[in-house]
């Protein structure tokens, strides 16, 4: 169990290595634009680039934020609860979130397929859609095996009494 959960969380790495470059790149295309748009013209689809590398910074960094709990949360009503409680709610939590994210993304990658074979392109650029649209879910693929990889390492503390 220990190998599978190292995989996912080697797997997010890579996956925010990969939004990583690709907000770089948004941080590089913003700069450019502005400056060339100061001393000459600005850059032809920029609007669109920066579109898809934010939608795939998204869905590539969302299983890392899953597994380093970067996310905010609310703990209103969980507060009042007992440990015992707290571990099973965090567990059903885990495993609907992997669920949901799991069919989420699978269904953006059928839409992507849906795109790829209808050949659909953006305006100005002329690029398409479907490549970005499979990183997107994929991403959420990624977050479905996060969600996956609390419940196991939940479960394995459970299965200590701790």
């Amino acid at each position: 169990m220990k190998s599978i959960v190292a995989f996912i969380y080697w797997l997010n790495r890579k996956a925010l290595m990969i939004a990583g470059i690709f907000l770089g790149a948004m941080i590089l295309l913003s700069c450019g634009n502005i400056f060339l748009r100061i001393v000459w013209m600005p850059i032809k689809g920029t609007y669109e680039l920066l579109g898809f590398f934010s939608a795939a910074v998204s869905g590539l960094a969302l299983g890392y934020a899953q597994l380093e709990a970067a996310h905010t949360s609310v703990d209103i009503l969980t507060s009042r609860y007992s440990a015992g409680a707290k571990k099973i709610m965090s567990a059903i939590s885990n495993i609907v979130s992997c669920i949901f994210f799991a069919i989420s993304g699978w269904q953006v990658c059928v839409y992507a397929n849906t795109l790829r074979t209808s050949g659909e392109v953006t305006e100005t650029l002329r690029i398409h859609y479907y490549p970005f649209t499979y990183i997107v879910g994929i991403g959420c693929m990624v977050l479905a095996l996060a969600s996956f990889a609390q419940f196991l390492k939940m479960y394995e503390k459970i299965g200590e009494g701790s």
